[in-house]
């Protein structure tokens, strides 16, 4: 029996998709959430992170690990298909689960490494990194986004991505 290949871990927002054009919804009070994920079929690909799935890929399977909510699953899928990423599952937020994005993610990493090798989480969220590799995951830093501080809290704080 083969042992199954390593899991490369790859978030989507500012990691793999360049959202800068939809941040402005969140720079008001109240935050437009709607109009946020509504707009992220037209992100822009963030060359890369990209390249680093394509590459990882020759050697591991690709999950998709994100904080956008499940509602937004088939805008999800098709992006990354229009995109030319390699295939895998996407793990997404519950549409009601507004725990922070650190959260979230941590446990999803923990029960993939019940059953699988993770090999690298790669995030630009600097607190997932932190976490992820404080409980023993290579963590790599996706930091050729560009992620506004509204879009950070909407992370940590109101557990929207």
């Amino acid at each position: 029996m083969t042992e199954p290949r390593p899991i490369a871990v790859f978030d989507l927002d500012g990691t793999l998709a360049d959202t800068a054009h939809r941040q402005h919804f969140l720079e008001h009070s109240p935050r437009d959430w709607r109009g946020f994920f509504a707009a992220a079929p037209q992100d822009p690909p963030l060359s890369e992170g990209v390249a680093l799935a394509r590459e990882a890929a020759a050697d591991c399977d690709l999950l998709y690990l994100t904080g956008r909510p499940e509602r937004c699953r088939a805008d999800t899928e098709a992006w990354l298909r229009a995109h030319g990423l390699p295939e895998g599952p996407v793990l997404m937020r519950g549409d009601h689960d507004r725990r922070p994005a650190v959260r979230t993610k941590l446990e999803a990493l923990r029960g993939l490494r019940a059953t699988r090798t993770v090999r690298m989480l790669v995030d630009d969220d600097p607190l997932v990194l932190a976490e992820a590799e404080r409980a023993g995951f290579r963590a790599v830093a996706a930091d050729w986004g560009r992620t506004s501080r509204e879009l950070r809290a909407g992370q940590e704080r109101e557990g929207r991505t």
